[in-house]
């Protein structure tokens, strides 16, 4: 893709530093992907906007499901564009130096992302993320949201499954009447009287059967709105996998600072609540001796003060990110509002335009017959 990104950025930011930003780069699709990748490390607790398809989903069967599809790679640079334009208008991801540079530096802006080590962490929360894990006390809120993210996705899927089916027997009943054209055309060639009116309405039929295929072009970018909230449902519920990871963390350092606290009352009083093979290797081998005793309980009395600031310290990030990230579901959540609502509107003007051609078609054709 190469695109002129110098609209994108505020009047300070371009005007800043000693290097000219240059009018035009050329990224390839992985950058976006790398660029992308960043922001779901760096900001996870934002909805942070997706990416376009890199093959055609969902798309009726006499479009091109080719990948390399000149209308293809052109919407989804359109996509890519939107991709970029998105960020730019969120008030946190804009500011990202990092996409600065991705804007501005034509050479060094992969060195300069690698150098945040956003690659390592990544692949640690990629891995936390596929753990299996279950929150004992999940936010309610999070969980009814992930909940829409999965029910979002669902009816997206099943609207765009519809208009596919439905884009395949509108070219049908479209094309059928280049039929009609073809027919009236070669019944023209038999009548005097009655040929030009039959010729005529024919040219009609022909207009009309041709126009299908800019009318379906159009269709597919209201596909292509909806699909990126087919996307958006996936970054939504990535937040709330996240915050389930937080909250787990969260737990974890509890449980453990609880059970280091039982350790140390165990040790103190010499009584021992629950089975453990330490305590069943004392009664085989014989007790501690007190300066035994008196190393551990100093190790676990270190072990629960630095339990208490983890706990502390995984307390205040979860706090934090239920702070952060509900105040951009709520962004979201109005953005997702409003252009859904005017993709519907647009798309059912659409349709009514199209039926008033349709009409239009045969009212000039009855005008044809009637001259007859």
């Amino acid at each position: 893709i190469q695109q002129d990104y110098t609209t994108l950025l505020p009047v300070d930011a371009a005007s800043e530093g000693t290097n000219p930003v240059p009018d035009s780069l050329w990224r390839r699709y992985s950058e976006f992907e790398q660029l992308r990748n960043y922001l779901l490390v760096t900001y996870p607790f934002l909805v942070v906007p997706p990416l376009p398809e890199k093959r055609a989903e969902f798309v009726w069967h006499k479009l091109s499901a080719d990948n390399m599809d000149p209308d293809f790679v052109e919407r989804r640079r359109v996509g890519l564009e939107n991709f970029l334009l998105r960020v730019a208008s969120h008030p946190d991801l804009s500011t990202d130096k990092i996409f600065y540079s991705f804007l501005t530096e034509e050479n060094g802006w992969k060195e300069t992302v690698f150098e945040t080590g956003f690659q390592a962490k990544a692949d640690s929360r990629l891995k936390a993320l596929n753990a299996t894990f279950r929150v004992k006390n999940p936010d309610k809120r999070f969980a009814e949201m992930k909940h829409y993210g999965d029910e979002l996705q669902s009816v997206i899927s099943q609207l765009l499954r519809v208009r596919a089916r439905a884009a395949d027997r509108l070219y049908g009943v479209y094309k059928v009447h280049g039929n009609y054209g073809r027919v009236f055309s070669e019944w023209s060639a038999i009548e005097k009287e009655m040929g030009d009116g039959l010729q005529s309405a024919g040219h009609h039929m022909d207009a009309y059967a041709a126009s299908v295929d800019d009318i379906l072009e159009e269709e597919e970018h209201y596909a292509d709105q909806l699909k990126e909230y087919l996307f958006y449902a996936d970054a939504l519920r990535a937040v709330c996998r996240k915050h389930e990871l937080t909250q787990y963390e969260l737990e974890m350092a509890a449980q453990d600072l609880t059970s280091k606290k039982q350790q140390r009352e165990e040790l103190a009083t010499g009584t021992i609540r629950t089975f453990s093979l330490k305590g069943m290797t004392s009664k085989l081998f014989g007790q501690e001796t007190p300066e035994q005793r008196e190393a551990k309980l100093k190790m676990l009395e270190t072990q629960i003060e630095e339990g208490e600031e983890l706990v502390k310290e995984r307390n205040g990030e979860c706090e934090e990110f239920v702070k952060s990230a509900w105040v951009d579901i709520e962004r979201f959540k109005e953005q997702k509002d409003h252009d859904l609502r005017e993709a519907l509107i647009s798309y059912a003007i659409m349709q009514i335009s199209m039926c008033k051609k349709g009409i239009q078609v045969w009212n000039n054709a009855k005008e044809c017959f009637s001259k007859m």
